[in-house]
């Protein structure tokens, strides 16, 4: 099993494309990717954005992602905007 891949405790709009970057090739190697969200503590919309393009990356290589520790907001903004069964939240 591959160990989970931390997200930062800030993930809005400033930090989206830096974030990809530095999980892309984290994905890429994880058999089983899981992220851990439990440090996240400041987000916004962008915060879906990347966990949708996560979940992406891991189908486009044939795996699921999983998502572990998300905190409530994360959780109320993935339903907001209709993704919330997509990203198992």
């Amino acid at each position: 099993m591959s160990a989970a891949i931390a997200l930062p405790a800030s993930l809005t709009m400033a930090d989206a494309r830096g974030t990809l970057e530095r999980l892309a090739p984290q994905l890429a190697s994880a058999e089983q990717p899981v992220l851990d969200a439990s440090a996240l503590q400041q987000l916004d919309s962008a915060a879906v954005s990347v966990l949708l393009e996560c979940r992406r990356q891991a189908a486009a290589r044939g795996r699921t992602l999983r998502v572990s520790g998300a905190p409530p907001k994360l959780a109320q903004l993935a339903q907001l905007y209709g993704v919330a069964e997509l990203l198992a939240l």
